[in-house]
């Protein structure tokens, strides 16, 4: 399989969650933005950095989770992210109860900093204020560029006229405001 589907993808559920995260001391969880936003060129960018770091600190034993914006809300709210600012990546250590959250840019040299940081003890970790969850299964990444949803088709209200309607209440002396 594809790196990014069986040694980081977090989609299958807590399964893989389970054994790079909640096994291992320090776990590096990246949430990506929608695939809407990026294509699949600019998610298979940001994988790349994630799989040269994820090789050039192999010897830590770390492990390595990634999610897309919304995908694992639950999981997100507990190492508070979200909402804004994909991408994005924390250390977690959930033995400890512990969150270091990255300011930076998601860049191999940005992000590399940030693991010397975290190597060093020069950051000071947020306590997690939620229990993190089990993680729910979802539609693993395909590779491929993501599809807009089909919009509703509203043409045949076209020809609904709103000026046949009869107002009730008329005259009672209400507003509506």
């Amino acid at each position: 399989k594809q790196w990014y589907q069986r040694r980081v993808a977090i989609t299958a559920g807590d399964e893989i969650f389970a054994e790079e995260c909640r096994e291992k001391g320090i776990c590096l969880i990246s949430i990506l933005p929608d695939i809407l936003d990026t294509g699949a060129e600019g998610r298979n960018n940001y994988l790349t950095t994630l799989k040269e770091l994820g090789d050039k600190y192999k010897k830590r034993k770390w492990g390595w989770a990634w999610s897309f914006a919304g995908e694992q809300d639950k999981l997100e709210a507990a190492i508070e992210v979200g909402g804004a600012g994909y991408p994005t990546i924390v250390a977690l250590n959930i033995k400890k109860n512990a969150v270091l959250h990255h300011r930076g840019g998601f860049s191999k040299d940005s992000i590399n900093e940030f693991l010397q940081y975290v190597i060093a003890g020069r950051i000071a970790p947020a306590v997690l204020r939620k229990d993190v969850p089990k993680l729910r299964k979802a539609t693993p990444w395909d590779g491929k560029d993501g599809q807009m949803p089909e919009e509703e088709d509203y043409s045949d209200l076209d020809d609904v006229d709103l000026d046949d309607i009869p107002v009730e209440n008329e005259g009672s002396g209400h507003s509506e405001l």
